[in-house]
């Protein structure tokens, strides 16, 4: 499993997000199998950008860089990076997992 961090680039327009939300919306449900968690991450101080976060299920780190690719917010600069880490659940559900 892999969380994506996303920082949005803070010159572009909010209204590129909201002309773009319906395709990334059905972006993300066409592969909700793959989706187990996706949305905005909000600054706490006025500094900070906006973000985004994605949990993935996926085998493989290049499959989670094929869905970015694919996202259609991508190609429009909205998002100024990414990161990706390999996460392991150890607590969920209010149980351990290991």
């Amino acid at each position: 499993m892999y969380v994506v961090l996303f920082e949005d680039n803070p010159s572009i327009q909010t209204d590129i997000r909201k002309k773009h939300m319906p395709e990334h919306l059905s972006f993300l449900e066409e592969r909700s199998s793959r989706f187990i968690a996706a949305g905005p991450l909000k600054p706490t101080e006025k500094n900070e950008n906006s973000a985004g976060m994605w949990i993935v299920d996926a085998e493989r780190e290049s499959d989670v860089r094929a869905l970015i690719n694919e996202d259609p917010f991508w190609p429009t600069g909205l998002r100024k990076s990414y990161r990706i880490f390999e996460w392991t659940r150890v607590f969920a559900d209010g149980r351990r997992l290991i």
